[in-house]
């Protein structure tokens, strides 16, 4: 479903893109972006212009608030390009997965990606935790234990396992649990009319890395 000018949520939304396309899309923004080529394209008056009434991104980025991850800029991408949601540790609850949903069903994102990155804040303040037993105060807490299942999984796998594993096995299970617990992406999903992705990023190259997908990214 697709809003009108009001805002109104009336009918489904479909993209140009497929899904294959999308990713390569954001795939050559990234390298743009690692070999320092940005072109910064949709960022002048015109494209403002035309975003008055409508809005058409070809992903959605659920990513972490970490002030190094800034989406648009490392996917050299400029507006109504993409729907971000970004929460600290990309922690899901209620309102994360219904602004993915929205995209989704009502604006027909053919991508979603989920965005990690190393030395991240959140995981590292997990670990702690699961290491000491002292669990952080106030809402931190929550962040906490909705990751150290992710922080979990990987120690079971090694007991030595280090911040970088355990930031990969979260954006993998983070992922997953999109599609597990949205019937509405797991239906866009199966059709061929989103796929979802997982990515880490390096913080010194400014690369990304595919660490998990679910759907067609061939065309």
């Amino acid at each position: 479903m697709r809003g009108g000018k009001d805002g109104n949520m009336d009918s489904l939304g479909s993209h140009s893109l497929t899904p294959a396309e999308a990713w390569v899309k954001l795939q050559e923004g990234n390298q743009r972006f690692v070999d320092s080529t940005s072109s910064h394209p949709n960022q002048d008056a015109s494209r403002r212009t035309s975003l008055v009434s409508r809005q058409n991104p070809f992903a959605v980025i659920f990513g972490c608030s970490d002030s190094r991850l800034a989406a648009e800029i490392i996917f050299d991408l400029g507006l109504g390009d993409a729907f971000v949601v970004r929460t600290a540790g990309h922690v899901i609850d209620n309102t994360v997965l219904g602004s993915l949903e929205y995209s989704v069903e009502y604006l027909g994102v053919p991508l979603i990606v989920v965005l990690g990155h190393d030395s991240c804040g959140a995981v590292t303040a997990t670990k702690e935790a699961v290491a000491t037993g002292a669990m952080p105060v106030g809402f931190i807490r929550d962040l906490v234990e909705r990751i150290t299942p992710s922080v979990l999984t990987s120690l079971r796998r090694d007991s030595h396992a280090e911040v970088s594993d355990m930031i990969e096995e979260h954006v993998k299970q983070t992922a997953a649990r999109l599609v597990e617990n949205s019937p509405i992406i797991a239906n866009a999903v199966a059709r061929q009319k989103t796929a979802v992705v997982g990515l880490t990023y390096r913080l010194d190259e400014g690369r990304t890395d595919l660490v998990y997908s679910n759907g067609s990214l061939t065309s």
